[in-house]
């Protein structure tokens, strides 16, 4: 039986850990963690003692790491058919590579002025022009796949995949800066506060801190 260890960035602040931390746990693995907390001087010299990338998350199995959360979700996703991270439906599941290939490689505005924040609300705030054109293609890509593929439950495909582990950051950045949402954008959010494993994560957030924002 392998054995997994996953390393992650403190959960206040990171994005990608989140979506990795999602996808081991939506493929049912036992797991040990590691937290290396980022912004210090020591951060990257952690991390590079397990990750050749010098970023998190890292998953290693055996010894083996995979690295980057799209890899991770993958591999899990190939070493673990029956659990479902990606949908059984070829036509669903090319939508699920594809807007979550564009998470991972998109919106550029909204990362940078949006920054992960579990500790913080803003109430009010202020998006730029291109901010907005982010916030409303998430809200296309939220509101198609829900259309399309969403009949068989709350989550974008229905049941909960890597798609939604990967959208999981953005609703709460969606929650931290107070933006603005359509119907159906916001009872996804809901549907991912609501989560159970995001509840967990905030939970452990906070008690990396000992700040509850979003309870």
């Amino acid at each position: 039986m392998s054995t997994y260890k996953l390393i992650l960035g403190n959960k206040t602040y990171s994005s990608w850990s989140l979506r990795g931390w999602l996808i081991v746990k939506l493929a049912g693995i036992a797991f040990d963690e590691e937290i290396i907390f980022l912004r210090k001087p020591d951060t990257r010299e952690k991390i590079l003692r397990h990750s050749p990338a010098g970023k998190v998350p890292a998953l290693i199995e055996d010894g083996r790491v995979i690295w980057d959360s799209l890899a991770i979700g993958e591999y899990l996703a190939e070493s673990f058919p029956d659990r479902g991270l990606w949908p059984g439906d070829p036509a669903a599941r090319a939508r699920a590579r594809a807007v979550t290939a564009e998470m991972h490689s998109g919106f550029p505005a909204l990362r940078q002025a949006l920054p992960m924040d579990l500790n913080n609300h803003y109430p009010g705030h202020i998006l730029a022009a291109e901010v907005r054109a982010d916030v409303t293609r998430i809200e296309e890509i939220w509101e198609t796949c829900r259309r399309d593929f969403g009949s068989g439950g709350a989550f974008l495909f229905g049941e909960p995949g890597i798609a939604d582990a990967f959208f999981a950051p953005v609703v709460t950045r969606f929650a931290t800066y107070d933006v603005a949402l359509g119907q159906t954008a916001a009872d996804y959010c809901r549907t991912v506060t609501d989560w159970p494993l995001m509840r967990q994560w905030r939970e452990e957030a906070a008690e990396e801190t000992g700040v509850i924002v979003f309870s």
